[in-house]
């Protein structure tokens, strides 16, 4: 027989559960910024490769621009994985992306497999329509978004001189990617020097979540933190 203490059945069952929001604790993990770190790599790999399709290096030296890119690859790789657990989807996610094409680059440079520029062309061209997926949502983030409009040609050209062969496209992917090497490492620096300062030095261009992200206290950064993946229960 129930009882007043009784607390009765929840609809379909279930009993119903107090609010557990009050005995909740949520801890977060303070890291540095990886995008300096990942800019940096995009950087430098984007300036091997592309001097290497300008002709500064000899046609023989394919396998040291290889090894010469991996190491763009491990960079961003962590890069990714520590934007993950920063809960930056989008950084994240681009950085990963970039690791793997790196990672491709290198494989293909340095053991030169049968088809292996036909098939790193599809790969680039693959990578171009992510990329501007990537930068439909990324506009918020402009320092992002300024390498993601870059990259998007640069790979496009890269992609079509690797299926055609032809040579005026690998130049044009050269010159976009020593830009797309500029655009990167002014991002680097702007965000190196906020985040030694603790304020804007160089233009960002942020706007919308990711300003309200820098510029709002902390009640701005919590916001939804329940909703974030690793504390709702399924991705």
């Amino acid at each position: 027989m129930s009882t007043p203490d009784s607390v009765p059945p929840a609809t379909g069952g279930r009993r119903h559960e107090p609010d557990l929001r009050s005995m909740t604790r949520i801890n977060l993990r303070p890291i540095a910024s990886p995008m300096p770190l990942g800019f940096y790599a995009v950087a430098i790999a984007s300036v091997i490769v592309g001097c290497f399709q300008l002709g500064v290096f000899d046609e023989t030296a394919h396998r040291a621009v290889g090894f010469t890119v991996l190491p763009a690859f491990v960079l961003q790789l962590m890069v990714g994985l520590l934007a993950f657990g920063a809960r930056d989807v989008v950084a994240a996610t681009l950085m990963a992306c970039f690791s793997g094409t790196w990672l491709a680059t290198f494989l293909v440079l340095a053991f030169e497999p049968p088809g292996g520029a036909d098939v790193l062309g599809v790969l680039y061209l693959a990578f171009t329509v992510f990329a501007v997926l990537m930068a439909s949502v990324a506009k918020a983030k402009r320092a992002l978004w300024l390498v993601l409009c870059v990259a998007v040609p640069r790979f496009a050209a890269a992609g079509f001189a690797n299926l055609s062969g032809v040579a005026w496209a690998g130049t044009v992917s050269g010159v976009l990617g020593l830009v797309l090497a500029v655009v990167a490492v002014y991002a680097a620096f702007a965000l190196m020097l906020e985040d030694m300062r603790g304020h804007q030095v160089l233009p960002i261009g942020r706007s919308g979540p990711a300003h309200h992200a820098v510029e709002g206290d902390l009640s701005v950064q919590l916001r939804d933190i329940e909703r974030a993946a690793g504390v709702r229960r399924t991705l």
